[in-house]
C-alpha cells in the first residue's frame, strides 16, 4: 500500500501537531536542565536529551505495539472476553482522559505560565545529574505521547516520522512555538480536548465499542479552523 495516501498524510499531520503539544513541556524542561550546566557541556546534554527522548519513545512504541497483538482473552466479563490489548486500551484511555482533563482544568484556572513551577524544580548542575533528570522526565513525558499515537494509528512508520518531525521542529523553533502557545493558549486547550477524545475512543475500543477515527480528525481540524477565525476576529477588534 502506498505511503502517500490521504489517510496517511492526515494521520501524519495530526500526530505531528499533537506530538509538538505533548513534547513542548519536555523540551522546556531539557532546556532548563541544560542551562544550569557549563557552556561547553550544554550542546552535548541537549543532543543527548533529545536523542534519549526519541529512543525512549520508539522503544515504548514497539512494546505497546507488541501488546496490541495480544488479542486472546485472559478473562471474561459475562460473555465478553478481555485481552491484554483491551486492558492496555482501557488503561491508556483512562490515563489520557485523566491527564488531559487535569491539564485543561489547570490551564483554564491558572493559565499556561509555568514560571512558578520552574523555580521550584531542583536542577542538578553536573552532567550526571542532568542526564539522570533528563532520562527520568523523558520516560514520564513519553507515556501520553505514545499512547496518543497508538490510539490514532497502527502505522508504526507514520508514528516514528511524526515523532522525528515534531522533535526537529521543536529543536529549531522552540522559542517561536512557546510564543505561539503563550499568545494563543486556546490552541493548547484545543489539542488537550482532542487528546481527551482520543482517550474516549481508546476506552471504547477496549470495551469493544467501535467509534470511527474520522470523527476525531474532522472535529480537530474543524475546531482549529474556528479558533483561527476567532484569533483573526480578536486581532481586528
Amino acid at each position: 500500500m502506498s505511503f502517500f495516501t490521504y489517510e496517511t498524510m492526515l494521520s501524519l499531520a495530526t500526530l505531528t501537531f499533537l506530538e509538538i503539544i505533548l513534547g513542548i513541556d519536555n523540551l522546556v524542561f531539557i532546556a532548563l536542565v541544560v542551562s544550569k550546566l557549563p557552556k561547553k557541556s550544554r550542546q552535548f546534554a541537549r543532543a543527548f536529551g533529545l536523542g534519549l527522548a526519541f529512543v525512549i519513545r520508539v522503544l515504548m512504541l514497539l512494546t505497546l505495539s507488541w501488546v496490541m497483538t495480544l488479542v486472546e482473552p485472559v478473562f471474561f466479563i459475562g460473555e465478553q472476553g478481555i485481552s491484554f490489548k483491551d486492558l492496555l486500551l482501557i488503561a491508556g484511555g483512562l490515563f489520557l482522559m485523566g491527564k488531559s482533563g487535569l491539564e485543561i482544568y489547570s490551564d483554564v484556572n491558572h493559565g499556561l505560565s509555568s514560571e512558578k513551577g520552574e523555580k521550584q524544580i531542583s536542577v542538578g548542575k553536573t552532567m550526571m545529574a542532568a542526564i539522570l533528570q533528563i532520562s527520568m522526565i523523558d520516560f514520564v513525558f513519553s507515556f501520553d505521547s505514545i499512547i496518543t499515537a497508538v490510539g490514532m494509528t497502527n502505522n508504526i512508520p507514520v508514528i516514528i516520522i511524526a515523532v522525528v518531525i515534531s522533535m526537529l521542529l521543536m529543536l529549531f523553533a522552540l522559542e517561536k512555538i512557546n510564543y505561539v502557545l503563550q499568545t494563543y493558549p486556546s490552541l493548547k486547550v484545543v489539542a488537550l480536548a482532542f487528546i481527551f477524545m482520543v482517550g474516549v475512543i481508546l476506552l471504547a475500543d477496549g470495551l469493544h465499542i467501535h467509534i470511527s477515527k474520522g470523527y476525531l480528525y474532522f472535529s480537530l481540524f474543524f475546531t482549529l479552523v474556528v479558533e483561527y477565525l476567532n484569533i483573526l476576529a480578536r486581532k481586528r477588534h
